[in-house]
């Protein structure tokens, strides 16, 4: 999972960024300071594993794991080639959703690019760039299309999808919002249309007013009737605890999550957020040798989970032996899981679910 951390300068997105992979991207208070993307690569924290680790002491500990990339601050123009210009439109193109970062504060001390908060303004002025990239995209393969049309007629359908999307994005609304159908989706996506990526606002608040929620604060309010339109994902925020946050121990930082009135960091919400955004499960294999989590699209079949792990896992699936986490957890042990009948053997149509530990038989 790569996800692309985005927004205009000193709204945070520097510091969050910071904060939840530790790469040290640098932060200062002026716009340009990523000159280029930094990438960090995350564990994604998940209790089952701990539980799991617990049960058979492994030799090794895998995590799934998601990838930040930092994405320098876009300003109005940058797709014309203002500010530090489009090429920072190509690094959004390689990831699988956006994390868009809003300022939802007051503060002096940080100056805004445009001079004043204004969450709607800002995000527009973000959007407003990626829809233009995607409108270059779109012309310049409808031109491609047309003019392989005199030699094959399906070029009409992709024609006929293309426009659609331009009308839309004209209209200054994003790719993702256009229907299509599977025929017209499969024409088109090796486009990587900027705005057909969902998104996540990070909404990012003062400190005091994270344990609420955000509650009462009108910018982040108007953030979220703007998303439930978009039917895209809301997370509060606050880039200054995280930063506090990634500096102490575990136990240290037990006790400040407590003093806040928050139950997790930001990174567990973030990483939470952007799996139910993309549509994804972990599932789990566990054993003396190994505990470790694989990532998987909801709605995929054991032998498709399977070569996640290797390509003979699925050429020779047989079955999958499968315990839900909870059942597990509550026996104790898989033999336990076995005696009460726990433990289910599974075929080639089952359709995994989140936690699920499993064994997989296969032969080739």
């Amino acid at each position: 999972m790569k996800m692309g951390i985005v927004g205009l300068p000193n709204v945070g997105k520097s510091t969050l960024f910071n904060a939840i992979t530790k790469a040290g991207a640098e932060s200062a208070n002026y716009p340009f300071c990523t000159i280029e993307p930094n990438v960090g690569v995350v564990g994604v924290p998940d209790y089952r594993m701990d539980v799991l680790s617990e049960m058979y002491n492994p030799e090794k500990y895998t995590q799934a794991v998601v990838e930040f990339v930092d994405i320098a601050g876009l300003v109005r123009g940058a797709s014309k080639g203002e500010g530090l210009g489009n090429k920072f439109l190509s690094h959004i193109r390689e990831v699988d959703a956006i994390i868009h970062v809003v300022r939802c504060f007051e503060d002096p001390d940080v100056v805004h690019v445009d001079g004043s908060v204004d969450p709607m303004r800002d995000i527009e002025t973000i959007n407003f760039e990626l829809i233009f990239a995607d409108i270059e995209t779109v012309e310049k393969r409808i031109d491609k299309a047309t003019k392989m049309l005199k030699g094959d007629k399906k070029f009409q359908i992709e024609i006929d999808a293309l426009n659609k999307i331009k009308t839309v994005l004209e209209a200054g609304k994003p790719a993702r919002s256009v229907e299509l159908s599977e025929a017209e989706e499969e024409l088109l996506k090796d486009m990587s249309l900027l705005t057909a990526k969902p998104v996540l606002y990070a909404a990012n608040v003062a400190e005091n007013e994270l344990a609420s929620d955000g509650a009462g604060n009108v910018y982040l309010e108007s953030l979220r009737a703007l998303a439930e339109k978009e039917g895209s994902e809301v997370l509060p925020v606050s880039a200054k605890i995280e930063e506090e946050i990634s500096q102490l121990d575990a136990e240290d930082k037990e006790l400040f999550l407590e003093e806040f009135g928050i139950t997790e960091s930001g990174l567990d919400r973030l990483v939470k957020k952007s799996y139910k955004l993309l549509g994804l499960i972990s599932y789990l294999t566990a054993g003396p040798k190994e505990v470790r989590a694989w990532t998987i699209k909801r709605g995929t079949k054991a032998p498709q989970a399977a070569g996640k792990i290797h390509s003979d896992f699925e050429r020779g699936f047989i079955r999958a032996e499968v315990v839900a986490f909870s059942d597990l957890q509550s026996c104790g042990t898989m033999a336990a899981a076995k005696e009460k009948g726990l433990v289910r053997s599974e075929g080639k149509e089952y359709v995994m679910q989140d936690g699920d530990v499993v064994v997989f038989r296969f032969n080739v």
